[in-house]
């Protein structure tokens, strides 16, 4: 069941008062395009694999949230959204907070585990980005010729409705802006003490192996990489029996 959380301009996928208490909570971070719905059923799956609560939701922009209040972002706006969680994790009063983040959504969870450490019990990511690299904006300078030329824009609408535009504009204009090149988060790593699984696809089209190093040799906690031949930037769609098997076997070790 959908519910609107107001003071979050929030589109949540499940009503949090059906969660068990007993048990851990994964909350799953959408990427820069992406959405509730786009995870598909692979919350459920970890949840039936894991024996965790799963929570899914649209930031303010994406999905059925709320429109974006800013039309132009800086360099803090992931810092942001890391701040929303917090605000949502204590708002819903969630323990024990296992969060699972896809490309911006892996950099958010980063973020929020080293600025509210006693929130989060673990992480997952997959292609998060701690620094902008060269792949990272020739990935972004191809979709923008997909969005142009193909029906990347139809397929985006199904999702994001009268958003879509900004939602796009808004990831690319952000990352190819040349204020955003030295945009950095590794600092926030030391501050990192739970466990994490970072997981990046050997293909990624938007990150190299050099993001996972930094990630995996920064952070103070346990922290395993995850390298998953022949596959892109979305492992979980890509390779989802590996991600699954690997992601429950973290949770449960937690």
């Amino acid at each position: 069941m959908d519910i609107l959380i107001d003071t979050n301009r929030l589109r949540l996928s499940n009503d949090p008062k059906s969660f068990n208490p007993l048990l851990s909570t994964i909350i799953f971070l959408h990427d820069s395009l992406g959405c509730i719905k786009l995870w598909r059923d692979f919350p459920e799956e970890l949840s039936k694999s894991s024996n965790c609560n799963v929570l899914s939701y649209d930031r303010q922009g994406y999905g059925k949230s709320d429109s974006f209040s800013e039309l132009k972002r800086n360099k803090k706006y992931l810092h942001k959204e890391a701040d929303v969680l917090a605000k949502l994790i204590d708002q819903l009063a969630l323990k024990n907070v296992i969060l699972f983040g896809h490309s911006d959504g892996g950099s958010i969870a980063l973020l929020a585990a080293s600025l509210y450490p006693e929130k989060i019990k673990g992480i997952i990511t997959e292609g998060a980005h701690v620094f902008v690299e060269k792949e990272t904006l020739q990935g972004i300078k191809d979709a923008k010729v997909a969005y142009e030329t193909t029906n990347l824009k139809d397929k985006l609408a199904k999702y994001h409705g009268k958003k879509t535009e900004d939602v796009f504009r808004m990831w690319t204009e952000t990352w190819l802006s040349p204020s955003f090149k030295d945009w950095n988060i590794e600092s926030y790593l030391p501050g990192i003490q739970c466990s994490s699984l970072i997981i990046q696809g050997e293909n990624d089209e938007y990150g190299s192996m050099d993001q996972v190093s930094s990630i995996v040799r920064k952070t103070s906690g346990d922290s395993k990489s995850l390298i998953i031949p022949n596959v892109g930037h979305t492992p979980h769609k890509e390779a989802t029996e590996v991600v699954l098997k690997k992601t429950t076997d973290f949770t449960l070790n937690l």
